[in-house]
C-alpha cells in the first residue's frame, strides 16, 4: 500500500473562513487535537507577519512542538519578500516553511508584474535563504489549476527547475476550485509521469462541490499527500474537508493508506465548530447531527432485518451511534428501536398506540425525540409506571456580582418534600450541586451530564424561546438526552433535567 501524507491547514487556510478568527489558545489547543488524537502528518498554523497575536500564536506552537519532539511536523505560509517572512519564522522557532510561490502566467503578470525568470530567480534565494537557516522549504504554485489550463509549459519549467533545489515538496492548490475529477488525474498524472521523483500535494477547494471527488483523483494519479480542513472550513465554500476525504478514502482507495485516527473525527471536528462559532450542518457527511439517523420506518425495520440499510459508513467508526429519528414517518420499527433503547419493554398493541401518537404530532410538525417517549407513553397508555415519580417543586437561584452563585431547591419523591442547598460557578451549576447532594442523602444515583447546548429560533431575540438539549450518561455507559423549553434558560435547563430525572 502506498501512504498518503494528510496535511490540515484549518488554523490557516481554514481561519480565511468570513468572520471569524482563532485565539492564540484555541489555536494551540486545535493543534493537540490534530496531532495527538487524529495523527495529523503535517499542519499549517499560520501566514507568517499577519499580526503581533499570530505572531504570538505561532510562538507557543513551536515551543510546544519543539518539547514533544513535534517541529518538523508544523508548517507556516511564507511569502517572497527578501527574507522578512524567514526571519519571523526563525523568531518563532518554526522549522518548516510553505513558500506562496505564482503557478499561472496570469498572476504572474498581472500581480506580481515580473517576469518568470526574476520570478524563478527569487524563488531560487528563497529556498537558499532557508536552507543556510536550516529551515526545510515546500512550495505552493498558486492557481495552479488555472496555469495547467492556460501556461502548462510555464509549470513544467517551473518545476524543473525546483528539481534542481532542496525543495521537499511542491504543493499543487487548485485555488479557485475551477477543477473537475477527470482534470485532476490527468494534470496531476501528467507531472507525477514527468517529475517521479518529486513529491507532490495536492490542495483542493470546493466551489463545484468536488473538492472530495478532485482529491480521491489526486491521490490515484500519483500525489504524495493531500490538504484538508476541520468540517471543510476555508474561504468562499471551503477546503476539502478532513473528515470526508478519510473515510472515502479509506473505503474507496484500498491501495492507498493513510493514518488518521477516524475514531477522534467527531469529536474534534465539535470542538473546532464551538471554537470557530460556525454549526456543523446536520446533514454533513460523517460528522453531521443526521447522516446516522434513520428516519423511514421501512428502514428501521431493515435494519433488523440483516442489516439491509447498512453501508460502510458505520457510526462505530467515528465514535458514534446509530439513532432512529421519531416523526409522521416513522413506522412501528423505529418506534421499537427507540424504547429498547430506553430500556422498556411495551406489547405489541402497546407499541401500535405509541407509533400512531408519535405520527399525529409528527403530522402537526411537532419536533418528537427519543426523550419524549416516557411522556408520550405515559399519556397514550394511562398506566403509573411512566407518570412523573419525581417533580421540582420549587427552586430559588440567587447570583450576585463577585459572590458564587447559590440555589435551594425543593424535589418531591414518592410523596415526599426534599430539601437542599448548593452553589456552583453559575445557577445552573448551584441548581445541580444542591441536586447532587439531594440525592446521594436519598441512596440514589445521577447520570453525568456530558454535553450541554441551548438554541433559539433563527433571527430571534433576547426574549425569544430558549431549547435546551442535554445529554445524560449512565453508569452502563448509555447516553440519552433531555429537552427542555423556557423563555429563561436556567429555567429550560431545569425542565429538561427534571426529565432526566424521571427518565432514569
Amino acid at each position: 500500500m502506498k501512504n498518503i501524507e494528510v496535511m490540515d491547514t484549518t488554523l490557516r487556510d481554514g481561519e480565511q473562513t468570513s468572520g471569524m478568527s482563532f485565539s492564540a489558545s484555541e489555536k494551540l489547543t486545535i493543534t493537540k487535537l490534530l496531532i495527538n488524537e487524529l495523527n495529523i502528518d503535517r499542519i499549517e498554523v499560520a501566514s507568517a507577519r499577519v499580526s503581533s497575536g499570530e505572531f504570538d500564536a505561532v510562538k507557543s506552537i513551536m515551543k510546544w512542538s519543539k518539547k514533544n519532539n513535534l517541529i518538523e511536523r508544523v508548517e507556516v505560509l511564507t511569502f517572497i519578500d527578501n527574507g522578512i517572512s524567514i526571519d519571523w519564522l526563525k523568531k518563532c522557532g518554526g522549522k518548516v516553511q510553505n513558500i506562496l510561490a505564482k503557478g499561472s502566467v496570469n498572476h504572474l503578470k498581472y500581480q506580481l508584474r515580473k517576469s518568470k525568470n526574476d520570478h524563478f530567480n527569487d524563488v531560487q534565494k528563497m529556498i537558499e535563504l532557508a536552507d543556510k537557516n536550516e529551515i526545510s522549504s515546500n512550495i505552493y504554485l498558486e492557481d495552479w489549476s488555472n496555469g495547467m489550463k492556460s501556461s502548462t509549459d510555464y509549470i513544467y519549467e517551473f518545476i524543473s527547475m525546483l528539481s534542481g533545489t532542496s525543495i521537499k515538496r511542491i504543493m499543487l492548490p487548485d485555488t479557485l476550485g475551477v477543477l473537475n475529477p477527470t482534470m485532476t488525474y490527468t494534470y496531476i498524472n501528467s507531472l507525477c509521469n514527468e517529475f517521479p521523483n518529486m513529491h507532490f500535494d495536492f490542495h483542493g477547494h470546493n466551489d463545484y462541490d468536488l473538492s472530495v471527488a478532485n482529491t480521491l483523483e489526486a491521490i490515484k494519479a500519483g500525489c504524495n499527500g493531500v490538504h484538508s480542513t476541520i468540517n471543510g472550513m476555508g474561504e468562499r465554500a471551503g477546503n476539502t474537508p478532513l473528515a470526508s476525504i478519510i473515510a472515502a478514502n479509506n473505503d474507496f482507495l484500498k491501495d492507498y493508506n493513510i493514518e488518521i485516527n477516524e475514531k477522534n473525527l467527531y469529536n474534534v471536528s465539535k470542538l473546532v465548530s464551538t471554537f470557530s462559532g460556525f454549526r456543523i450542518p446536520p446533514n454533513k457527511p460523517v460528522i453531521g447531527e443526521n447522516v446516522f439517523t434513520q428516519t423511514a420506518g421501512i428502514h428501521a425495520d431493515g435494519d433488523s432485518k440483516n442489516n439491509l440499510y447498512y453501508n460502510e459508513l458505520l457510526p462505530e467508526r467515528f465514535g458514534r451511534k446509530r439513532k432512529y429519528a421519531l416523526g409522521k414517518t416513522s413506522g412501528k420499527a423505529n418506534i421499537k428501536k427507540n424504547i429498547e433503547n430506553l430500556g422498556l419493554n411495551l406489547s405489541d398493541d402497546d407499541i401500535k398506540k405509541v407509533t400512531a401518537r408519535v405520527i399525529e404530532l409528527g403530522d402537526k410538525k411537532e419536533k418528537v425525540s427519543a426523550d419524549d417517549l416516557p411522556y408520550i407513553i405515559s399519556d397514550v397508555l394511562k398506566t403509573a409506571n411512566f407518570k412523573n415519580k419525581i417533580q421540582i417543586k420549587s427552586y430559588y437561584l440567587k447570583h450576585k456580582k463577585n459572590n458564587k452563585p447559590s440555589a435551594k431547591i425543593e424535589v418531591s419523591y414518592n410523596g415526599k418534600i426534599h430539601k437542599e442547598s448548593g452553589k456552583g460557578d453559575g445557577q445552573f451549576d448551584a441548581f445541580m450541586s444542591a441536586l447532587k447532594k439531594l440525592y446521594k442523602k436519598i441512596d440514589l444515583e445521577l447520570p453525568l451530564l456530558i454535553d450541554y447546548s441551548v438554541t433559539i429560533p433563527p433571527g430571534s431575540n433576547s426574549d425569544a424561546l430558549c431549547e435546551t438539549f442535554i445529554t445524560w450518561r449512565k453508569s452502563n455507559r448509555k447516553e440519552f438526552v433531555t429537552r427542555g423549553l423556557d423563555s429563561d434558560q436556567t429555567v429550560s435547563a431545569i425542565k429538561a433535567t427534571e426529565k432526566m430525572l424521571n427518565t432514569i
